[in-house]
């Protein structure tokens, strides 16, 4: 059983990355080492052996350069592409989450100084790009996908993307994605920046008001012809 499940999360971490050749090449990935290692810990973490636990964790970040908080639950085939990644205590995160490089799950600090949920809580499917920030007690819902370097307070809904760079974060309306998987956070055809979208709209804008200034122009080049011929005529 431990056998079949294994090989199933390699399977789906292959499905999400072409780089691997084999499933031995998957298990040298930090992402994997670095979920191992959570299971151990979280294991104590659970059992009150908070020592144990936060050395297991510490072991796992000086090897892999990732740090998920003992305490974070975390469920099926968790893809970590790479490293450099932080899961804090609080954080939930459900099946089949793909992280790209340099995201943080970070926390707030509660003004009363009493612990609570304070971390972000991923649903099924969720995609976040690289150097995403997803700060709070926030929930970001099944299927929806943050592009590279937003910065997420507030929750997403089911099947929505978050696009943006840092403070400049847009949600775009929510879709059902029945799309087969994207990398890297959000699609290529999709803009990666609100400014973008607006840029092309006034592009069209230009060229629709182009046309009718050329139009106009013929209008006026045809009516002026037609009184020098009227003018002509008259003289003769």
């Amino acid at each position: 059983m431990l056998f079949k499940g294994l090989i199933a999360y390699l399977d789906s971490i292959r499905a999400r990355d072409p780089a691997p050749r084999s499933r031995w090449e998957i298990l040298l990935y930090p992402g994997v080492l670095a979920l191992g290692l959570h299971r151990i810990a979280h294991w104590f973490y659970g059992g009150g052996l908070f020592f144990i636990a936060r050395f297991f964790n510490h072991l796992s970040r000086a090897l892999t350069a990732i740090d998920i908080h003992p305490g974070a639950t975390i469920g099926k085939h968790l893809f970590v592409d790479h490293g450099f990644v932080t899961i804090g205590e609080t954080a939930q995160i459900g099946n089949n989450v793909t992280i790209y490089p340099c995201v943080t799950l970070g926390g707030t600090n509660p003004a009363n100084g009493v612990p609570g949920k304070r971390h972000p809580t991923l649903r099924d499917d969720v995609i976040v790009g690289s150097g995403a920030q997803i700060l709070g007690p926030i929930e970001i819902g099944a299927r929806a996908r943050i592009g590279a370097n937003a910065v997420v307070t507030d929750d997403v809904p089911e099947g929505a993307t978050m696009v943006g760079l840092k403070a400049r974060s847009t949600l775009v309306p929510a879709e059902t994605w029945l799309k087969e998987f994207v990398p890297y956070g959000t699609p290529c055809k999709e803009p990666c920046e609100p400014g973008t979208s607006r840029i092309e709209d006034l592009e069209q804008q230009l060229a629709a008001l182009k046309a009718e200034v050329e139009a106009l122009r013929s209008a006026s080049d045809a009516v002026s012809a037609g009184k020098g011929q009227k003018r002509s005529g008259t003289a003769n």
